[in-house]
């Protein structure tokens, strides 16, 4: 990509963070946004289509970082506990952009972006998960309770949190194991 393109973008986009954290959405226009990166109105639609592409950009590309960021996403399958810390951690890593990003009536937005793009992970090895209506159900518990959790708790240490998610998840799994092979019998 040339070098002025990428000032550019980076330009937009850091003007657009700066301006989403001091209000919502709805109430950012393409004019104050221009203002702030010092970019011709012009220069923000060679880039994107209105504001709410850019929103949806910065959210794809802090979804991918957090999904990329979940190194062994196997671990759903087979040690619950495991992937719930890392996806913590990738949480934890970009809470500053997500808590931005994220606020107001975009707020819900997030989890269920996460969990798309786990499951989008996670069904590329394993087509058979998609219509497997228990591990369904226990991907959704595990990204969708794990980060709810996570937020409303968010004034205990962090290293606590983490453990203590990442120790329920691992309880909810044996107990879905559990489960099934009673179902099973």
């Amino acid at each position: 990509m040339d070098l002025r393109i990428e000032k550019t973008e980076k330009g937009i986009k850091n003007a657009f963070i700066e301006l989403r954290s001091r209000k919502p959405l709805e109430k950012i226009t393409v004019r104050e946004l221009c203002e702030s990166a010092r970019i011709n109105k012009s220069t923000f639609y060679s880039h994107y289509r209105d504001i709410y592409d850019l929103s949806d950009t910065l959210e794809e590309e802090v979804v991918a970082s957090i999904t990329n960021s979940v190194s062994h996403p196997e671990y759903i399958v087979d040690n619950l506990e495991a992937f719930s810390r890392e996806l913590l951690m990738a949480y934890l890593s970009q809470t500053s952009l997500t808590t931005i990003l994220f606020s107001g009536n975009q707020r819900s937005h997030f989890a269920d972006r996460i969990e798309e793009s786990i499951k989008k992970l996670i069904y590329e090895k394993y087509p058979e998960f998609e219509t497997d209506e228990i591990m369904n159900i226990t991907i959704s518990f595990c990204i969708q309770g794990g980060y709810h959790a996570f937020q409303r708790n968010r004034e205990v240490d962090n290293d606590m949190l983490v453990t203590a998610i990442g120790k329920m998840t691992a309880l909810m799994s044996q107990c879905i194991e559990s489960r099934m092979s009673t179902k099973q019998e």
